[in-house]
């Protein structure tokens, strides 16, 4: 496993900056935003598209440093009802699966999306309960109709350009957003869908992630290393669904924190370990979103904590057996 870090928090310095920045930190690979949500600050597609001598500049760059990249990130809504968004997200996929092929990246991470209840619906309406029953006339549209042909689409572009792992990141408020909805996607879509696993989006819906890291042997193609703390008082009053602002601090059920500040070495030394023992050798790549500390310091935090957790040596062999 190498240590990684997405480098969306870094967006005040150059792509250069940032590298240098987390190569002395001993960070190994770093996740790069090509548009969506992630934008496009350290790596732009149609300016390093333009040119063989950017593109080459740009693989120099990250040699300089000693960084691979783990993957290329385009975090979108790929089904949004609204079309204008859904165009912008169709170009930034492309763009970045144009970019990924020269970079020679077969690693993708977005989200699988959240269609509207009806063709001709303005905005996604993200189900959560099967009762009343038109909930579940509302699955049947989303996924038959809209999610399920828009990835097999997908899956066969992003073929033509060599990219054979999707990893769709498992995010309430999308279609997928657990281990079950994953695991439909891929049924459906083939093997080249698998999963981006956070962590963070499981916490707060009490799933264990070291358990569902080994239900998704063999479907996990990129990690996220971001915690959750849970705040007990304030889910038992109001329990997990939480529409409030991320800054209040206070009054959440839960928030993101970096990693060791959410649950303990114990926890996160056994989803490293679920991670081993399903075949993952990949990175361990570091997103942070902690209200309570500055960029430079939720990431050092993080790093150093992972230091100590992630196995980066292939397994001796069983002597003792």
């Amino acid at each position: 496993m190498k240590l990684g870090v997405l480098t969306v928090p870094l967006y005040d310095r150059s792509a250069e900056e940032a590298f240098l920045y987390l190569s002395n930190l001993g960070v190994e690979t770093v996740e790069i935003g090509t548009g969506g949500s992630p934008g496009s600050h350290h790596s732009n597609p149609e300016e390093l598209l333009s040119s063989d001598l950017k593109l080459e500049a740009y693989k120099d760059m990250l040699k300089k440093y000693h960084l691979e990249i783990s993957a290329l990130s385009c975090h979108s809504n790929h089904v949004h009802p609204n079309a204008d968004i859904r165009k912008q997200a169709e170009k930034d996929f492309t763009q970045t699966l144009r970019l990924a092929e020269k970079l020679g990246v077969d690693t993708i991470v977005s989200f699988s999306g959240c269609p509207g209840d009806y063709e001709g619906a303005k905005y996604p309406n993200w189900v959560t309960c099967s009762w009343p029953t038109d909930y579940r006339n509302i699955l049947d549209y989303q996924w038959n109709e809209v999610l399920i042909p828009f990835w097999k689409n997908a899956a066969k572009e992003a073929a033509n350009y060599g990219v054979n792992k999707i990893a769709l990141e498992l995010h309430p408020g999308f279609c997928v957003y657990n281990t079950a909805t994953l695991l439909r996607l891929r049924e459906a879509v083939g093997e080249s869908i698998g999963a981006n696993f956070d962590p963070s989006h499981l916490f707060w819906q009490g799933i264990k992630p070291s358990e569902a890291i080994k239900a998704l042997k063999g479907a996990i193609y990129h990690f996220h290393a971001k915690d959750t703390k849970i705040d007990t008082r304030n889910t038992q009053i109001n329990g997990v669904l939480d529409t409030g602002s991320y800054g209040d601090l206070s009054d959440r059920s839960w928030l993101f924190r970096s990693v060791g500040w959410g649950h303990d070495y114990s926890e996160w030394k056994e989803i490293i370990t679920a991670l081993r023992l399903i075949g993952y050798d990949g990175a361990i790549s570091i997103e942070h979103e902690d209200a309570f500390m500055s960029v430079e310091e939720g990431l050092e935090k993080a790093i150093t904590f992972l230091k100590d957790v992630v196995i980066k040596d292939q397994p001796a062999q069983v002597w003792w057996d």
